[in-house]
């Protein structure tokens, strides 16, 4: 592996399953932190969750599983499961209302998006909690 020492030992630490979970995680901080720091100004299809509170207070379900998500891709491989969990909780969340938005007729773009959230969210964190650890074989030489 190339690179600086800090960033080899922390490949080597996280596997493949906990640099996915880091990703994602980082991701979904990253998606919570621009509901409140920057909210949409028409929260289309998401009416279910803004009746019951603020966008801004549901950007803490993505923030919280975030930053539940990096924490838990530190750990060995097997015992990341809560990080995958708390993953699946806000696309599953999202998913619902805006599945609930497009059958009531409110949002009829919510059945695209709940399509979204079901296979590029819930979808690919439910096969990567499947996959299990493994080394990657290296390569000899130019072989590949």
């Amino acid at each position: 592996m190339a690179g600086r020492p800090s960033v080899r030992w922390l490949r080597a630490h996280l596997g493949r399953r906990g640099g996915f979970l880091f990703i994602v995680g980082a991701g979904e901080l990253l998606w919570g932190l621009q509901f409140m720091l920057d909210p949409a100004p028409n929260a289309r299809g998401l009416a279910l969750l803004t009746d019951a509170a603020p966008l801004h207070a549901w950007s803490w379900l993505w923030v919280a599983a975030g930053a539940a998500a990096v924490l838990s891709s530190l750990v060995k491989a097997g015992r990341d499961w809560a990080g995958f969990a708390a993953a699946l909780a806000p696309p599953i969340v999202w998913l619902g209302a805006y599945l609930t938005a497009a059958v009531s007729g409110d949002y009829s773009r919510g059945l695209w998006v709940a399509g979204y959230y079901a296979t590029i969210h819930v979808g690919v964190l439910l096969w990567a909690s499947a996959t299990p650890e493994f080394p990657v074989p290296q390569h000899k030489g130019g072989e590949r």
